[in-house]
């Protein structure tokens, strides 16, 4: 019998196709990508990635909407 593979997160989507190490990437990725990220104009954890480039802070006195990089903010 053959045993259960495990999904590897977000990319298990793709189940068997593509490879084990491009898969394991692009989870990383995508995890980093949808947490908020710390905020250039005020400093604190808030900003949200919209779409590719584009980033929002999501906190009340900020507000701000920028252009960064694509995945996530360093």
């Amino acid at each position: 019998m053959s045993s259960k593979l495990k999904k590897n997160k977000s990319a298990g989507r793709f189940g068997a196709r593509y490879g084990k190490r491009p898969r394991a990437y692009l989870a990383v990725v995508e995890e980093k990508q949808k947490k908020k990220q710390k905020c250039p104009f005020c400093g604190k954890l808030g900003a949200k990635r919209l779409s590719k480039g584009i980033w929002k802070c999501y906190r009340k006195k900020c507000g701000k909407k920028f252009a960064s990089d694509a995945y996530y903010l360093e």
